[in-house]
């Protein structure tokens, strides 16, 4: 199994002044998917699988969208606009797909093409996390897992979690969309590997108790 994070980091360089957000909205899940790398981490110690994770904020550039996204680089997000991201040129937006997108999508397919080569089995799995809030509607679902060709190692994660009579559901919040997804279709169904990406409602992830919790729920199933 390769565990991807990749809105892990909610950091944007001081030079960049949080692209004109306030510190509020600059902390918010806009910026990252508040909880996810802790429990990312936790599954990766717990079944001993790489980790490949974000170091910047998903706004200055998305790394699971494709670069013809209207939301790569996004001018608004959600209720937020982001006045660091309108207008780029074009210089600006290849810098950040040169220094922040390619690299981490190299890594990864690197990584895939030495366990296929050494004939390990392998799996990719994202592990997100979502507002339990979205445009002033509330979201009941505590977690989904997205899939396209893995149906059934998705049904069974879900299956899992409803053991512990969790409100879960298959492609929940959204569903995966090659316009809009990078890792599940490029690096997972692409290749022909299992891959979902997991959603956990953030409110759930806050403490290290939570983290923990959600780690123990998971792991059987993956």
């Amino acid at each position: 199994m390769v565990l991807v994070c990749e809105h892990a980091s909610r950091h944007i360089p001081l030079e960049l002044q949080r692209l004109g957000l306030d510190q509020a909205a600059a902390e918010e899940h806009i910026a990252w998917d508040i909880g996810a790398l802790a429990l990312a981490e936790e599954l990766s110690r717990r079944l001993d699988a790489p980790l490949l994770a974000a170091g910047y904020s998903r706004l200055l550039i998305d790394l699971n969208r494709p670069l013809e996204a209207p939301d790569s680089i996004p001018p608004h997000s959600e209720i937020y606009p982001v006045p660091g991201n309108r207008e780029l040129s074009e210089t600006v937006r290849r810098y950040r797909q040169d220094c922040l997108f390619h690299p981490f999508h190299q890594r990864l397919t690197q990584l895939l093409d030495e366990r296929q080569a050494a004939g390990v089995p392998t799996r990719v799995v994202g592990v997100h996390s979502f507002t339990p809030v979205y445009h002033g509607r509330p979201r009941p679902l505590v977690a989904g897992v997205l899939y396209r060709n893995a149906g059934a190692y998705a049904g069974r994660i879900l299956d899992g979690l409803r053991r512990h009579g969790l409100e879960v559901a298959g492609n929940q919040p959204y569903a995966i969309d090659p316009a809009e997804d990078t890792t599940v279709p490029v690096h997972g169904d692409a290749r022909g590997l299992e891959a979902v990406l997991l959603e956990i409602r953030n409110d759930g992830l806050r403490t290290p108790d939570a983290v923990y919790a959600w780690a123990e729920r998971l792991y059987p199933w993956l």
